[in-house]
């Protein structure tokens, strides 16, 4: 079976090349269809052709070729075509046709069957010179045109006047902009701002006056965008964290950021992993900072991609303290903190107003004789619930602090794992059984720990994963 793992979204050009279709009913059409406004030569090979390709031959859009489909014929025409549609009704006889192109290393698309084929059409959405294309691999063709039509919707008509106006003015930006990340600027610039609206109209004299006001202000001036990226469900992300992704120079980003979400990051940022496990930092905290800072001093916009919220317990503050007083431009994005994006996730409500009239955050992060400085007896009591972050370590005795300053042994407690992502985990138990949970089940991070009475309101709710 295929792996649709393995597919490589391309754009091919054939203006310069040949074509051919193999068939010439519905099917062999569709295909055929394809080609009509990119391939000057189109030839179809067929007894017959139906309505719709005779047509096309008797207004000179393909060439036919009344010919029997022999292998000594295949052998023939192949090596000189830039790629094939064998859309016959004849399954053995479209094999057949993709064994000898294969054979010549010419990419070969057998209708309605992937396995024998090197390549598969996409639903494409046109703008020209703007092409969308949308593939499931072969996998569910009709998934891929009905997202094909929700994103339609979405795309504006002048999304194509939009293209031609930019291709057109390449030349003279790079004659007004000496390097790489510049001219990138610029256009960003352009494309965030008005002058976009402007170019989609067809306004292009107005377009024109905001891209020469981006050129003049393309002088790189970095920053710096501290950015939540939620607890790991890539749904979870803002539309302003989406936004700075897709803009960033380069990413300092750590163990805590999921790979679903780092495939979010515009592909050519360049990605600096900063670690930061417990008790095993690549960087220290110091270095993480002047790295943010001697890059934003040369000009670069960079990304601190921080898991959950970057001013909970994400050492946002410290960062932003750096920067601040290196005279680097900071813009914090918050983010779904893991405490209500977990909680979330399995029916745990934070709040109740049967039980739990106040909610506190706190850190599990030892000190460095490895003792909880925490005020035990504020946080010992009902009518409220804890929101532990990096717990796991010194979930013994944090549960043994709990039960000897008040809360009693089968106070209601659970630990998620993994929360939000595909591989999440809900763990409830008490006060008293919660630590011997995560040694049998080796619990691992990232995992938060929720203690109190809204546990026991959890409801199996339809966004588990």
């Amino acid at each position: 079976m295929t792996n649709e793992n393995s597919y490589l979204p391309i754009t091919l050009r054939l203006d310069d090349g040949q074509a051919l279709v193999v068939g010439g009913g519905m099917v062999a059409a569709n295909k055929t269809r394809l080609l009509l406004s990119r391939c000057p030569q189109i030839i179809v090979v067929a007894r017959e052709l139906g309505a719709e390709m005779t047509h096309w031959h008797q207004q000179g859009r393909i060439q036919w070729r009344n010919d029997e489909i022999t292998e000594e014929f295949l052998t023939q025409h192949l090596p000189s075509m830039r790629l094939v549609f064998a859309a016959t009704d004849d399954r053995t006889l479209n094999r057949e046709v993709a064994r000898i192109a294969r054979g010549f290393n010419i990419p070969i698309c057998v209708v309605d069957d992937p396995e024998p084929s090197t390549f598969i059409t996409p639903a494409i959405i046109e703008r020209t010179p703007v092409q969308i294309a949308i593939s499931t691999g072969g996998a569910a063709p009709v998934l891929a045109r009905r997202l094909r039509g929700q994103i339609e919707a979405l795309l504006p008509e002048g999304l194509g006047r939009l293209a031609k106006f930019m291709r057109a003015r390449r030349g003279w930006i790079r004659e007004r902009a000496d390097n790489v990340m510049a001219r990138k600027r610029i256009w960003e610039d352009f494309v965030d701002g008005p002058g976009m609206e402007a170019a989609l109209a067809g306004d292009d004299t107005i377009a024109e006056n905001y891209l020469g006001a981006a050129v003049e202000k393309s002088s790189p001036k970095g920053e710096v965008w501290l950015v939540g990226a939620g607890p790991g469900d890539p749904d979870l992300l803002t539309l302003a964290a989406l936004r700075l992704m897709q803009n960033a120079d380069s990413v300092l980003y750590d163990q805590l950021i999921p790979e679903t979400i780092m495939e979010r990051v515009r592909r050519d940022a360049e990605r600096v992993f900063v670690g930061k496990k417990r008790s095993h930092h690549i960087l220290p905290q110091d270095e993480i900072n002047a790295e943010l800072i001697r890059r934003a001093q040369a000009g670069e916009r960079v990304l601190r991609l921080k898991g959950g919220d970057p001013f909970i317990f994400g050492r946002g503050g410290e960062e932003m303290e750096a920067l601040v007083d290196a005279g680097i431009h900071v813009r914090v994005v918050p983010g779904i903190t893991a405490a209500s994006g977990c909680g979330a996730a399995f029916g745990i409500p934070l709040t109740h107003r049967d039980c739990a009239q106040t909610c506190l955050f706190l850190t599990g992060h030892a000190r460095a004789d490895g003792t909880l400085d925490l005020h035990w007896p504020s946080l010992a009591r009902t009518g409220q619930t804890l929101a532990i972050y990096m717990g796991l370590n010194p979930l013994k005795e944090l549960c043994h602090k709990l039960q000897i300053n008040g809360l009693p042994p089968n106070w209601p407690a659970a630990i998620i794992e993994h929360g939000t992502r595909s591989d999440q985990k809900l763990h409830v138990g008490t006060l008293a059984s919660l630590p011997e949970l995560v040694e049998t089940r080796k619990i691992s991070s990232p995992a938060l720990t929720i203690v109190g009475q809204v546990v026991e309101h959890r409801r199996h709710i339809n966004n588990d994963k």
